[in-house]
């Protein structure tokens, strides 16, 4: 347990310097086309995250099939978009650079574990649903599990961000408009899906849109951590896009679709996951 708190304690380190520098380009005005990209596509997220939260302010709720079947959607381009747009390109990176494939698997492989270890740590310092209690105290589950739902949302807009980010670090486009076309629409079901959960809770329409908006700022800040990450050491790139498709890979598995299997809805949510993936895959060949 030691062990695995030094290593986390590690990544959060790398990830602070990694924000810390793209900051400092941003303020100090010497950001390169690469973090300009990353921050226009994790603004993108946000937008779109906002954007699908406005019909909650004339809609009270969805039916909970369609809802577990837009978050399946969402959850199938997610999966894509770590397969495509984030391990496929980061294998070829890491074997151009080290000459030998095995040798770029086991460096994409040290990204993902890193991406894990960054949620297991994350995962294990936030409430959730399973704790059963929730921010709201003993009797308030229903409220607690409505917040808990938006926490998990906002906290995974960070990966989606990094992935971003990282697939912008080094300006090409044919790597980072297809993921970030990907997650932009993906964001769009998880923004109404906040939005109804908090108006489903007895919130005003402006406040569920407002909170809903504001879970997607995780977005553009990903963006900036995964600049930062994927600059210096070259060898930092492909780890970088191991890193962010782990990361997504434990979120989609770990929070999305537990949450789209809750309700006895299976069946909607796989078929829903099914279209988002084969949705993300065509626009990875066609975009890319």
């Amino acid at each position: 347990m030691l062990g695995l708190g030094v290593a986390l304690l590690g990544v959060l380190v790398l990830l602070a310097q990694s924000l810390a520098q793209s900051l400092a380009q941003v303020i100090g005005g010497t950001a390169g086309p690469g973090l300009r990209l990353a921050m226009l596509g994790g603004a993108a997220g946000f937008a779109t995250t906002a954007l699908g939260a406005l019909p909650a302010l004339v809609m009270r709720s969805l039916p909970q099939h369609w809802e577990d079947c837009l978050l399946g959607l969402a959850a199938g381009m997610m999966l894509a978009a770590s397969a495509f747009s984030l391990l496929l390109p980061g294998l070829d990176a890491a074997e151009q650079q080290l000459g030998h494939a095995g040798l770029a698997s086991g460096v994409v492989v040290l990204g993902m574990a890193l991406g894990v270890l960054l949620m297991l740590g994350l995962d294990a310092f936030t409430p959730h649903e399973h704790d059963k209690t929730g921010p709201c105290g003993p009797g308030h589950q229903q409220c607690g599990r409505i917040w808990l739902f938006v926490f998990a949302i906002a906290l995974h807009n960070l990966p989606e961000g990094m992935a971003i980010g990282v697939s912008f670090s080094q300006g090409d486009l044919s790597v980072g408009l297809p993921l970030t076309t990907a997650i932009a629409l993906q964001d769009i079901p998880e923004g109404l899906a906040v939005a109804l959960a908090l108006r489903g809770a007895g919130f005003a329409p402006g406040v569920a849109v407002l909170v809903a908006a504001a879970s997607g700022i995780l977005e553009p800040l990903g963006a900036l951590l995964g600049v930062g990450l994927s600059s210096g050491l070259a060898l930092a790139y492909p780890i970088g896009l191991g890193l962010a498709a782990g990361a997504m890979l434990f979120v989609v598995s770990h929070e999305v679709i537990p949450e789209t299997h809750r309700n006895g809805h299976q069946t909607a949510a796989t078929l829903g996951l099914m279209v988002g993936f084969a949705l993300m895959m065509v626009l990875d060949t066609s975009l890319g």
